[in-house]
């Protein structure tokens, strides 16, 4: 179909988060093709600053767009809504990232034709939860830029270096159970991440340190596209170590949460790192380059852009349709606002209330310990 303007929504491009990254390699990619993509997110910072360097167009409001663009590339469902309002002639795509966050609910319009699963998990979100049907969700895995994220040498025959690569490791999450389990089997460990105050802007350069890799969905990707060994493990729970007999239907859901099913105990932890088989992890690796590059990722998108432009162009609009889906939207969207303030006003008076109850404990353990000293 030729050049295309394409307008990606995100909530936020101000880190590193998995949603954000995504949208700056899109983007890149796009425009290395030729295609002109710009990307709106009312809430700006590094990663909006990462795509301005790159030359990509970045907006925070929609009225700085002078003419429609060809398609909407939707990601989170308030500013995919309000692209669809702001642009009411324009057909468009939604692309779910995650099982629980509610800002990957998928919204229902009339002129979003198709919506994307990165995983089997995030379709079976968007099918069996949102009433949407299933001629309409693709699955689209993510991908790994393989000529950023270079093979690593030769893992040893025994590992001794370990990382934890995850936004969410803290010692008040998992940090504690992978620590003990690297001790018990002898192996250095460090964490990079937001909570724990060490984020990397190019892993790229760091993960080949590492015979063992501790990680989630992108972050599990990009370690094996090196050639790590990667145990699933985060926040919520442990999964396997990726192999070779598990590694397609991990793939498919995407390394993530339907994937870490186990609790956080060393034990479970101790006895992955001990299925650690470097000519396995390698052709683990083999694998994940050969079939997970970023090139036919994009390829997939721009394939599906055409088609919901060219089908588009030949539907029956139904104005009406599209005003009572908006309509419904914001209705749905104010309860959802409504409760989330009840909740926060519940959580504020219940500390309150424990403060004033507390409080003539307080003054009286005050005075008997004047008293006593």
């Amino acid at each position: 179909m030729g050049q295309l303007k394409v307008l990606i929504t995100n909530h936020f491009l101000r880190g590193r988060t998995g949603s954000e990254l995504y949208v700056c390699e899109l983007a890149k990619s796009l425009m290395s093709r030729g295609h002109t993509p710009i990307v709106y997110s009312p809430q700006l910072g590094a990663s909006a600053r990462e795509l301005r360097n790159a030359t990509v167009p970045v907006v925070d409001s929609l009225a700085a767009l002078a003419s429609a663009p060809d398609l909407i590339h939707g990601q989170h469902h308030v500013e995919t809504m309000a692209a669809l309002l702001r642009f009411p002639n324009t057909p468009a795509i939604f692309v779910c990232h995650g099982w629980a966050p509610w800002e990957e609910t998928p919204p229902k319009h009339p002129r979003i034709l198709r919506y994307v699963a990165v995983d089997d998990t995030c379709r079976d979100r968007l099918v069996c939860e949102s009433d949407v049907s299933d001629e309409s969700v693709s699955v689209i895995l993510n991908s790994v830029d393989m000529e950023e994220f270079q093979p690593r040498t030769a893992l040893p025959l025994k590992p001794t270096k370990a990382l934890i690569f995850s936004n969410g490791a803290s010692e008040s999450t998992h940090v504690g159970a992978v620590r003990e389990a690297c001790r018990r089997t002898h192996l250095t460990l460090d964490v990079i991440g937001a909570e724990a105050g060490r984020v990397s802007l190019r892993p790229q350069e760091i993960l080949g340190q590492y015979d063992i890799v501790f990680a989630k969905a992108r972050c599990a990707l990009e370690a094996l596209a090196v050639g790590s060994a990667v145990v699933l493990c985060d926040t919520t729970g442990v999964g396997p170590m990726v192999t070779t007999g598990e590694m397609d239907q991990l793939r498919r859901l995407n390394f993530g949460v339907r994937t870490l099913q186990n609790d956080l105990n060393p034990k479970v932890l101790e006895k992955e790192i001990r299925r650690y088989d470097a000519e396995d992890a390698t052709e683990v690796s083999r694998r994940i380059r050969d079939r997970a590059g970023r090139e036919t990722v994009i390829d997939q998108f721009v394939t599906l852009y055409d088609e919901v432009i060219s089908e588009f162009k030949t539907t029956s609009r139904d104005p009406d349709g599209e005003a009572r889906a908006e309509a419904l939207y914001l209705q749905e969207l104010v309860k959802h606002l409504e409760e989330s303030r009840n909740t926060l006003l519940n959580s504020q008076t219940f500390r309150l209330r424990n403060r004033i109850v507390n409080a003539p404990f307080a003054a009286t353990l005050l005075r008997a310990l004047i008293r006593r000293f």
